[in-house]
């Protein structure tokens, strides 16, 4: 199950998925050097506004395309920190294709393959919607901005949590 994941935060600190156990969940590759980076700003409205309803942001800072993640981990965190005031969870980064892929993303990109059926992401800010339940419900490239998932946001938190 999705939830049964652990992951390492930007701090070291290892973490359950479990964690945000009832909750509707974005998960999102991240990139400090994109053309998306300004996604950021959108994510932590998201989580602003539905944060206390039960949703959060997990982002997961991924260097795999372009090279546009090569700091580490605290300078990610500094940056998320000073430039967004990004207070969603920032995690280690991570790999999210191939061989290395950390195991989450495994699971997310095979229960909502992209386009054709393709289960690899295709560049940085590709955002997984993850339901109270723990299911991936649907799988966003990074074109789609933040705010234009308020809607399926609202209606999953308008769901039961089992």
């Amino acid at each position: 199950m999705l939830l049964d994941h652990q992951a390492r935060l930007a701090n070291g600190d290892s973490v359950g998925l479990d964690r945000w156990r009832g909750q509707v969940l974005l998960i999102v590759n991240t990139a400090s050097q994109c053309g998306f980076t300004p996604q950021y700003a959108g994510l932590q409205q998201l989580y602003e506004r539905y944060g206390p309803q039960g949703f959060a942001v997990l982002a997961f800072p991924c260097n795999q395309f372009g090279g546009q993640e090569p700091g580490t981990d605290a300078e990610i965190a500094g940056f998320c920190d000073l430039r967004f005031r990004a207070s969603f969870p920032i995690f280690s980064k991570i790999e999210v294709n191939g061989p290395a892929a950390h195991p989450l993303w495994r699971d997310l990109t095979a229960a909502q393959p992209g386009l054709l059926g393709t289960r690899a992401v295709k560049w940085n800010f590709t955002k997984f919607l993850v339901n109270r339940r723990g299911v991936p419900v649907s799988r966003h490239g990074p074109q789609v901005k933040p705010e234009a998932l308020s809607p399926r946001i609202e209606a999953l938190l308008a769901e039961p949590a089992a």
